[in-house]
């Protein structure tokens, strides 16, 4: 630099926006991102490699250019339940039910990303007692390279497994849960070996017959210790060949808990078979949390049921009486071929004894019952318009050619609360992508991660009470968006 040349200071105008690629959601969902506010209801500031992007250059050669960056001025603590002071550098705060990892990185979230699902204290101490689980549908590389009809606006090279296998490990490396129940695994090898170079753990159980898919668990060693493992193969009950897993874990040589994890069956016209799988599953994993002296249970999985389905209901409210129901509507997966015989409901539809006794048990019972007090994560949770549905749920964990809706849950019992859930993408964003997977979302699924933290044993019986306190425009959304079938003459 000549003598006499002063170095230029440049600071960071309030005026300058970061780009964001998706600016329209952001803006509709108060996610700004600019000097003055770097993100919502935050005080983060730019790291310097942004800060450094977004500064005049200099037009002289050999100017030196220093970029300062000066801390914003303290805001008071928001409202309880709106939005959390966040401890950590380039972390905005966020609502108590955390944004989805594609869209974090989107919007320029690099990393730290367990840190949203903290407890409101923000201290690692606090999570001691409390654990996450995830549960993710991966959606296997067979089933994808079988079914291209569901995938036709999904570009190629976002279906390769190598692709999507990088996707799915990083989101859960990213959100560091301590149990990953995964469904439609048929590359466990591949899987098995990335988590354990995470400190994972895992088992698997895979369907019979011509199906090279199953379901897998994962739980950190260092955290938990596996004290029984079981399995139902459904295919030695004639319900057919999915599967799923139920195992016994303890945490940090205290806590103990139940963990099941299912794929039900797809096909939307065996509700009769989706109900046995269900309550087989509850009365196994009912009789190991008796065994191991009444612990609660948490299950995971794709129910392949929509949250305003009979089956659903039947989660909710321990019984159902399937006189009162066709089964083939029982899931809610009511595709368009189902409007051929919709002339049919105004007749009361006449049960075989065959399937009185896969949904029940029993060839001669007509309700269907089950053991547990279950309660939804995500039900028990408030959330944005946006990406809830009418009961609480999320609008959509799943999305491709030929449906838009939710199938996978967590659910859990007393002796657990859930205190914080990982939220799914906004319903806009979702249809914006025309299907998945994308290139930055690695199956036709989205992940579900949920924060339990153990409580004392509750002696009361009193029945849960789901709030239904929502607009009329919601109400609105859920009818049209909450489950959609596409036909197949529909772009997407």
């Amino acid at each position: 630099m000549k003598s006499g040349t002063r170095a230029a200071d440049f600071r960071i105008k309030p005026a300058v926006k970061f780009p964001s690629p998706l600016s329209p959601h952001t803006a509709a969902n108060g996610i700004h991102r600019s000097a003055r506010e770097p993100f919502a209801a935050g005080a983060c500031l730019p790291t310097p490699e942004e800060a450094r992007a977004l500064a005049p250059r200099p037009r002289k050669r050999g100017v030196v250019v220093r970029v300062r960056r000066e801390r914003c001025a303290p805001r008071p603590p928001p409202p309880l339940g709106e939005a959390r002071a966040c401890p950590w550098p380039h972390l905005a705060a966020v609502p108590r039910a955390a944004v989805s990892l594609a869209l974090l990185q989107a919007l320029g979230f690099v990393g730290g990303l367990l840190n949203l699902l903290l407890p409101r204290s923000a201290c690692p101490l606090c999570l001691l007692d409390a654990c996450t689980v995830m549960s993710y549908n991966i959606l296997a590389d067979y089933n994808a390279r079988n079914h291209p009809d569901l995938y036709w606006d999904v570009p190629w090279d976002a279906m390769r497994w190598d692709s999507r296998r990088r996707l799915i490990v990083r989101e859960i490396r990213h959100w560091d849960p301590d149990f990953v129940c995964l469904q439609e695994v048929d590359r466990f090898r591949d899987i098995a070996a990335e988590m354990k170079n995470r400190g994972y753990e895992g088992i698997f159980q895979g369907r019979t017959g011509d199906a090279r898919d199953g379901c897998a668990t994962f739980w950190k060693s260092k955290r938990l210790r596996l004290l029984e493992e079981d399995s139902i193969d459904f295919s030695e009950f004639n319900l057919r060949n999915n599967v799923a897993q139920i195992c016994v874990f303890e945490l940090n040589g205290k806590q103990k808990l139940v963990l099941g994890n299912i794929h039900v069956l797809f096909n939307p016209k065996r509700g009769d078979i989706k109900l046995g799988q269900i309550r087989m599953l509850l009365e196994k994993a009912n009789t190991l949390a008796e065994k191991w002296d009444e612990i609660p249970i948490v299950l995971a999985g794709d129910f392949n049921s929509t949250p305003d389905s009979a089956i659903y209901k039947f989660l909710s409210t321990m019984k159902l009486n399937i006189s009162l129901h066709d089964r083939r509507l029982l899931s809610g997966l009511d595709s368009s071929e189902l409007g051929l015989y919709e002339l049919c409901s105004l007749f009361k539809y006449q049960w075989s004894d065959e399937e009185v006794r896969n949904a029940t048990g029993y060839s001669n019972v007509m309700v269907a019952e089950h053991p547990l007090n279950l309660c939804s994560s995500y039900a028990m949770l408030k959330g944005n318009s946006n990406n809830r549905g009418l009961h609480g749920e999320p609008l959509a964990t799943s999305f491709h050619k030929k449906f838009l809706g939710t199938v996978d849950y967590l659910w859990y019992t007393p002796g657990l609360e859930c205190s914080r859930v990982l939220d799914t993408l906004p319903i806009g964003v979702l249809r914006r992508t025309r299907g998945l997977p994308t290139r930055e979302i690695g199956s036709d699924h989205l992940p579900l991660v949920a924060e339990f933290t153990f409580t004392e044993s509750v002696d009361d019986e009193s029945e849960k009470e789901y709030e239904s306190e929502q607009d009329h425009e919601c109400e609105q959304e859920v009818s049209t968006a909450q489950h959609i079938y596409f036909s197949d003459s529909d772009s997407g």
